[in-house]
């Protein structure tokens, strides 16, 4: 093993044999968007049917969410392992040699979003509230929407990873040298995605030279000292160094996974198991092309009189007052959340919150709302038109949330521990990842 390779397996990377189509497939017929968007838009879903029709497609590979509560989901996981046995037999996918692909990402809203994908080692990854993992995510994990996934993944032959995770890197140290030299790079796929997603170069990295430029730029964030002075905190703090950005619930998928394989296999086996690692796009924060939108609620067979005082009810017993000393509490401050409904548009203001931020106010009510109404379904929007075109149809109720400053997101998580689950979304919904790389995991 090289020394860079010994500082990335430190670091918990990995660097992966990924697998691409072959040069004969249509590529922008292969990409398809994250499974879990479009969620409540069975037209999407429909068009992109009818658009991959009679081709090799992810579509074929994945569970799109839109489907979950179907009914089929065991002949839908039995069909999706068959058709990615058949897409390997059949040399639709091939492996690339080890290396990483340098992603630039372009869509309507930005010219350039710039990636790199790697393989993350899932023993250096935890989930669970209050972790001081190198990995981390920042948002709470919903443990009870774990088991489907893992299923999916249980005999699955490959990994698609929709997932995308984020480095503090304010100096573009790590990612965005390599683009200086992409000319001279093997370009391993260009091309227009579907349904409005824009477009999507890969470049090949696996010169030695470029893989110790990587190694050395991940140590130096991780270095203790730079930690501590880049967030002006003690050295008892652990080092956060990769932060979940998008697929919060797939990574931790492919880590319930990991640990039940994991249980079968010696501690030999173990080392180099290609289900230990995960395939994730590993973009900088910092990158002009990425910016954080507001995931919005949409309620379904609602009352939303009856929520609007609950809402009001809530709070006026559980939000600290002016003369409360708890630690969490906000004096003086407000939260103020607009809403829409076949009757029209409104507000509702809780004064003094607990929360830091108002998705925090908002989602500790919908949760305890949602338990003494179990007829409630919730939906998390990306987009503003699509929040008012479902919530203003009878029964339903949409909730518009304010952006965060994605600056702060580490030191948040750092100090804070995960955010409210769908606090923030990378972006639109088109401008998710899309399914197009794989990596064998059996």
């Amino acid at each position: 093993m090289s020394n860079s390779n010994k500082v990335l397996s430190q670091l918990g990377v990995h660097i992966p044999k990924i697998m691409l189509p072959n040069k004969e497939t249509d590529f922008t017929s292969w990409a398809v968007v994250a499974c879990d968007q479009y969620t409540s838009e069975r037209d999407y879903w429909k068009s992109v049917e009818e658009f991959t029709s009679g081709k090799p497609s992810t579509l074929s590979i994945i569970f799109p969410e839109v489907y979950l509560e179907d009914g089929d989901s065991e002949s839908r996981i039995s069909q999706i392992n068959e058709n990615m046995k058949k897409y390997i037999d059949e040399k639709v996918i091939n492996e690339l040699d080890n290396c990483f692909i340098l992603v630039d990402r372009k869509t309507s809203h930005s010219q350039s979003r710039k990636g790199l994908m790697l393989a993350l080692d899932l023993e250096c990854y935890d989930y669970t509230k209050g972790s001081n993992t190198l990995i981390r995510a920042t948002e709470g994990t919903v443990i009870e929407r774990l088991p489907p996934r893992i299923k999916i993944r249980q005999n699955a032959p490959i990994e698609l990873p929709h997932i995308m995770v984020l480095i503090d890197d304010p100096d573009k140290t790590v990612i965005e040298p390599l683009f200086e030299k992409s000319a001279n790079l093997e370009k391993l796929y260009d091309f227009e995605l579907m349904m409005n997603g824009g477009h999507i170069k890969g470049y090949k990295i696996c010169d030695e030279a470029d893989i110790s430029s990587i190694a050395d730029a991940l140590s130096k964030l991780a270095q203790k000292d730079n930690f501590s002075k880049k967030y002006n905190i003690g050295c008892d703090k652990d080092i956060l160094l990769f932060a979940v950005g998008d697929g919060n619930h797939s990574l931790a998928s492919a880590k319930g996974h990991w640990e039940n394989v994991k249980a079968t296999l010696t501690s030999e086996e173990q080392q180099n198991h290609p289900a230990r690692y995960a395939l994730v796009e590993l973009v900088n924060v910092h990158d002009d092309g990425l910016v954080f939108e507001p995931i919005h609620r949409v309620l379904f067979n609602v009352n939303s009189e009856d929520l609007i005082n609950q809402f009001n009810s809530f709070y006026s017993n559980n939000s600290c007052d002016e003369k409360c000393t708890c630690e969490n509490a906000k004096p003086n401050s407000v939260h103020t959340f607009h809403y829409i409904t076949s009757a029209g548009k409104g507000s509702i203001t809780i004064n003094n919150p607990k929360s830091n931020l108002e998705v925090g106010t908002l989602q500790t009510f919908l949760d305890s709302y949602m338990k003494e109404h179990p007829e409630v379904k919730i939906d998390y929007i990306h987009g503003d038109d699509v929040v008012t075109k479902l919530g203003t149809q009878p029964g339903n109720m949409g909730i518009y949330l304010p952006p965060m400053n994605k600056t702060d997101l580490f030191k948040t998580v750092i100090l804070d521990g995960a955010l409210p689950r769908k606090t923030f979304s990378m972006g639109e919904a088109e401008e998710k990842r899309f399914y197009l790389e794989c990596r064998k995991i059996r």
